[in-house]
C-alpha cells in the first residue's frame, strides 16, 4: 500500500481508488480523522490545551488548568509541553493527571523549571531538535515573536512548536508564534493548530497568511482569546485562508 500527503490508495479487485483523509465530529466537542496509521480524535479542551487520542497512545498538549477538565480522557502516554507561560505548563496540573507510565517533552527551559519527579519523567528537545516518542519521530519547531516590541514575550531560540510525524499523517502544532518562516516552510502538514492572538502572537491575517502558505489539510484556530482586547475571529481567518485547507472549529473557549 502506497501512501501520498493526503490520500491512501485503496484497491480491490476491480479498482484502485485515492481516498482523502477523512473528519468526523463525535457529537461531544471531538473530530475524529480517519489516517493511515489509524484513527487520531481531537479533543480541544481550552485555550492552547489539547488532548489527542492516537494510534500511538494518548498525547495532551499543553496541559493547564483545573484537572476536572481531563475527566473522562484517557490518562496521558505523553505530555508535550511548549513552553513555560502560565497558559501552557502548569506543575500543579501535572501532578494532577500523569500516570504511572506519562512520559514528557518539553523545551530546554521548561526542563528546568519541573520538579524532580516530573523532570524524571521527562526529556527536552531544542529548537531544529527531534525526540522519539513510540517509535514516533516528533521534531520541536522554532516558536518565536518577530514583532520588535513583542520580542521580549517570546525570544527566538527558547520555545517549541512540534511536528507529529504519524505514519503518512504529518501534524504540526504551533505553540505561541509569529507568522515565522520556519512554519511557512513546513511541508506535507495534514492536521495544524495555530495560534492568534495580540498582543503575544500574530492576527488572524497573519495566520491565514502563513496558513495559506504552508497549506495544510486541515487547521485549528486556537490560542485565539487572551487579555488586553486581544481576541481573534476564527470565522474572519478561515474566509482568509486560501487553497484547499479545510478550517475546523474547537470549542475552545464553550
Amino acid at each position: 500500500m502506497t501512501q501520498t500527503r493526503r490520500h491512501f490508495l485503496a484497491t480491490t479487485a476491480a479498482t484502485v481508488t485515492f481516498l482523502p483523509f477523512l473528519a468526523h465530529a463525535d457529537g461531544h466537542g471531538a473530530d475524529r480523522f480517519e489516517t493511515p496509521a489509524g484513527d487520531i480524535t481531537v479533543h480541544p479542551v481550552a485555550h492552547a490545551s489539547i488532548v489527542l487520542e492516537t494510534p500511538k497512545g494518548t498525547i495532551y498538549v499543553d496541559p493547564v488548568g483545573e484537572a476536572a477538565q481531563y475527566e473522562g480522557m484517557p490518562a496521558p502516554d505523553l505530555i508535550l509541553i511548549t513552553h513555560e507561560h502560565g497558559d501552557h505548563y502548569q506543575e500543579e496540573t501535572l501532578q494532577a493527571i500523569v500516570a504511572e507510565n506519562t512520559q514528557l517533552i518539553t523545551n530546554p527551559a521548561v526542563m528546568g523549571k519541573l520538579s524532580e519527579g516530573l523532570k524524571a519523567r521527562a526529556s527536552e528537545v531544542a529548537n531544529g531538535g527531534t525526540a522519539d516518542f513510540a517509535d514516533m519521530v516528533i521534531e520541536a519547531i522554532p516558536a518565536y515573536n518577530t514583532t520588535e516590541e513583542r520580542k521580549n514575550f517570546h525570544p527566538e531560540g527558547r520555545d517549541n512548536g512540534y511536528v507529529l510525524n504519524f505514519e503518512g499523517f504529518r501534524m504540526y502544532i504551533s505553540g505561541d508564534t509569529e507568522d515565522i518562516p520556519e512554519m511557512r516552510s513546513l511541508k506535507d502538514i495534514d492536521l495544524a493548530f495555530v495560534c492568534m492572538n495580540l498582543p503575544f502572537t500574530m492576527d488572524s491575517n497573519a495566520a491565514a497568511s502563513a496558513v495559506s502558505e504552508f497549506a495544510p489539510s486541515y487547521v485549528y484556530p486556537y490560542h485565539y482569546r487572551g487579555r488586553d482586547g486581544g481576541t481573534q475571529d476564527p470565522q474572519s481567518f478561515a474566509k482568509m485562508v486560501s487553497g484547499e485547507t479545510e478550517v475546523k472549529f474547537g470549542n475552545w473557549y464553550g
